[in-house]
This record gives structure tokens, C-alpha cells and sequence, in this order.
């Protein structure tokens, strides 16, 4: 059909399409008249040629930023920004003022930027910068990396993985916010920035943040306000997941945030203070997490409001709770597809979010969180701690090893699948083809 048409349409523009047939008598009549009209068409023509002599011809240069803000990654005006103001730096120790009017005026700048901004996210992740203690430590953060390269290219993000102290006292779970606040600075264009775990892996492939939840919001966390505000439970969230949006309000808080860590002179203070605000906390040292539980309860009135507890779905999911479900949730994806040919249609992988949305209309009843058979969004293998493996006593190394296995597997299938494999035994690195009708109906 395609090409029959593309066919008829060249037919049909063709300047011989539309040409008549003359006979030889009307030719014999018409001669004379040809003579005529040639010889002053060849006058005229010799007229405009030497008036173009005369006649400058426009020579306009072309417009290089409508050309090449088609090509938003290589244009950069030589207009003064923030960038060029030695007085703003990276460091957690320079302060930024007037950061949304600073990225404000850059995205003016950059107008194919600023289009796309309000839904822009830049990931960011990272580990130590020496080879993990555990010999198979780098094996496992490599295959963490791949599964959030796979998210970030499926959804159109960008992705940075960063492996320096960019705040050499800033160790363990402080090391993150430095890297966070430089990436605001390097990505004006990027709304919101998306720090997630070293240890946390994506298990559902096709979920998308539901940003319209937050559009009132500057930070958003996996957590229980009860928890936090009556309970006083430093496990009322978990930090090692959040999704933060870039604004002044953001810096400000990172500030505040960041005074609690090992790099400023109350840090022991800091510790004694959590401890006794959260009966719970075991440890001495202060946290970025219990850090943050604190700012939402006790200076409630400065940042509460702006701070967004999910709980309504996996924003990030204890392993030991997810685990046991993927059975039963490939068997519920299983069935849906075998009765609904569309999905079961091979596609490339590019267009997978139009059939990941198509999907949704048979998810309805799936529910979200615990309980639900809706693949769990984000998995994070919290006390495992693949990289020194020191995991928590609670588990043995043996039950944090599978769980990563299976884990890695039931995500990556739902990736390999676009390229015509799968992984038949989630405890199994091998792979098989799939038939053309998988799984048959």
C-alpha cells in the first residue's frame, strides 16, 4: 500500500504527467508564432543577465541560532551567565544565590532546552573510588549500573555515575550529596535530579515517576509521615533513594542537610542529638538519613510542606519483602499477554513506552506497593552491601547473593526481550530465544 501510493504520487507530480499530444497540422500552424515568442524570451533573458550585473544580490548571512538551536547540545550564546561568574561554584562550601533566576536566565539562553525542561531528569548514582573489598563486589555494582542504563535509555534520561569524593570528609552515605549539588550546577536544563542507590536496581522497566504527584513539591522520599511525626522512628524513610528538585529551595535544604555530616565541627553533636530524637537509632554517628527524618519533624514548619513522603508505591522497596512475588507477578504479566495479541507483538525497543502505556489499561486492578502484582518499581537490597561485604547480620551472604541474581534477571528480562532472549531461571546468567508468539496464546 505504501509504495502503490508513493508510486501515484510521483506519477502525478511529474512534469510529463499532464503533457498533450499535439497533432502535426496544429504544430505547422503554431510555428511562426514560436519563432516570434522565442526570439523575445532570448531578449529578456539577455536583459535580466546584464542587470545582474547592476543589481547586488542579497547576501544574508544565515541565522546560526535558529540553525543551531536545532541542535540544542552545540549551541552556547556568548551572552554572560551564571557559568561565567567566578563567584558560583560546585563545592558544598559556596553557597548559590539566586539560583532560579541564574537557571532562569540560561534557559532563556537555550530555548530547545528550556521546551522539555519541567520534565527533565538527570539520574545519578555512584560508588567508592578504590575496587570493592568483596571479590565480586564490582561485578555486582557493574551489573547495578547496566540495569540503570537500560531505565535511563528506555526513558530518555540522562545518566551520571560518579566514583569521587568530591567532599573528601564527606564519606559512606554523605559522599552522595556533594555529587548531587554539582550535577544541579552542570544540568540547568534537568528539573529534577534523581539520586539512586548504588544498591537499588529498577524491576519494573516501564513505570514511569508520576511527576504530576509533585508538582507542588522539592523533594521526594520513600517514607511514613506517622512514622516520622508520631512514632519518631528514624526507619520512617530511607534516604537512599530521592528525587530533588533543582531550585534555590533545594540548595538551601542540601544546606541544611549537609551541616549534620562529618565534615563540619558538630558532627559528633549532631549524633548525640539524632540519637535522642529517634529512640530507635542504634548507632552513634549522624546520618544523612535519621538527618533527614529530623529536619521533617523538628523544623516541620521550614520544610515539611515542600517534602513529599511516598508510600503509595515502590518508590524504593525492601528486597526481602519484593522478592517472593516475582513469581507470581511474571505469571499475572504471562496471562494478560496471552489473551491480548498487541502486547504480545515484537517492536523495537524505542517504542516501548507506547506499549508499556497500552499495558496499563490490564493493570488496573494490579494495585501498587506491598501486596500488589504489579512488578515492584524500584528494588534496593538495603544491609547487603555488595561492594564490602559486610552485609547485616539478619540475612547470609548466600540469601543477599540470590536475591541480587534473581533480582538482576527479572529486570533484564523484561530488557532482553526487546532482542529476542530470555532468562528462563532468574538464578541463571543463561539466556534462551524466544519463539515468535511469546508466550503463545
Amino acid at each position: 500500500m505504501v509504495s502503490s501510493e508513493l508510486s501515484n504520487l510521483t506519477h502525478n507530480n511529474s512534469p510529463m504527467a499532464n503533457s498533450k499530444h499535439r497533432n502535426k497540422s496544429s504544430s505547422l500552424f503554431l510555428s511562426d508564432g514560436f519563432l516570434f515568442l522565442a526570439g523575445a524570451f532570448s531578449a529578456l533573458i539577455l536583459v535580466w543577465g546584464l542587470s545582474s550585473f547592476t543589481t547586488p544580490i542579497a547576501n544574508d548571512p544565515p541565522n546560526f541560532q535558529t540553525l543551531n538551536d536545532a541542535v540544542s547540545t552545540q549551541f552556547d550564546p556568548p551572552d554572560p551567565t551564571f557559568y561565567d561568574d567566578p563567584k558560583v561554584g560546585y563545592t558544598m562550601d559556596n553557597k548559590v544565590r539566586n539560583w532560579d533566576e541564574k537557571r532562569q536566565d540560561w534557559l532563556k539562553l537555550h530555548p530547545s532546552l528550556a521546551a522539555g525542561a519541567p520534565e527533565r531528569i538527570v539520574m545519578v548514582t555512584g560508588s567508592q573510588p578504590a575496587p570493592c573489598r568483596n571479590p565480586i563486589g564490582d561485578h555486582l555494582l557493574l551489573r547495578f549500573f547496566k540495569n540503570k542504563v537500560d531505565y535511563c535509555r528506555l526513558h530518555g534520561y540522562d545518566i551520571f555515575y560518579n566514583n569521587a569524593l568530591l567532599q573528601p570528609k564527606m564519606l559512606a552515605y554523605w559522599a552522595k550529596y556533594p555529587v548531587v549539588r554539582a550535577a544541579m550546577m552542570a544540568h540547568p536544563e534537568a528539573e529534577w535530579i534523581w539520586w539512586v542507590d548504588s544498591d537499588a536496581l529498577f524491576t519494573d522497566m516501564d513505570f514511569k515517576l508520576p511527576l504530576s504527584r509533585y508538582k507542588q513539591h522539592n523533594l521526594v522520599v520513600h517514607g511514613w509521615a506517622h512514622l516520622i511525626h508520631d512514632k519518631r522512628s528514624w526507619t520512617g524513610l530511607n534516604a537512599g533513594v530521592f528525587l530533588i528538585r533543582n531550585c534555590q529551595w533545594s540548595l538551601d535544604f542540601m544546606d541544611s542537610w549537609a551541616s549534620m555530616g562529618p565534615q563540619t565541627p558538630n558532627y559528633d553533636k549532631w549524633g548525640e542529638t539524632l540519637r535522642s530524637t529517634f529512640k530507635d537509632k542504634f548507632f552513634p554517628e549522624s546520618d544523612d538519613q535519621t538527618g533527614l527524618a529530623y529536619l521533617i519533624a523538628i523544623e516541620k514548619e521550614k520544610w515539611a510542606d515542600r517534602i513529599y513522603l511516598e508510600s503509595e508505591y515502590y518508590f524504593e522497596g525492601y528486597w526481602e519483602e519484593i522478592l517472593g512475588t516475582f513469581p507470581n507477578i511474571s505469571a499475572k504479566y504471562e496471562e494478560i499477554e496471552k489473551g491480548v495479541r498487541r502486547l504480545r507483538r515484537r517492536h523495537a525497543e524505542k517504542v516501548s513506552e507506547g506499549y508499556a502505556e497500552m499495558r496499563e489499561e490490564y493493570l488496573k486492578d494490579a494495585g501498587f506497593g506491598k501486596g500488589s502484582w504489579r512488578r515492584p518499581f524500584i528494588t534496593h537490597f538495603t544491609g547487603c552491601q555488595p561492594c564490602s561485604g559486610k552485609y547485616n547480620a539478619m540475612y547470609s551472604a548466600q540469601d543477599c547473593w540470590n536475591g541480587m541474581q534473581k533480582a538482576f534477571n527479572f529486570a533484564d528480562n523484561q530488557v532482553m526481550r526487546k532482542y529476542g532472549y530470555v532468562h528462563p531461571d532468574l538464578l541463571d546468567h543463561a539466556v534462551s530465544p524466544l519463539p515468535f508468539h511469546y508466550p503463545p496464546p
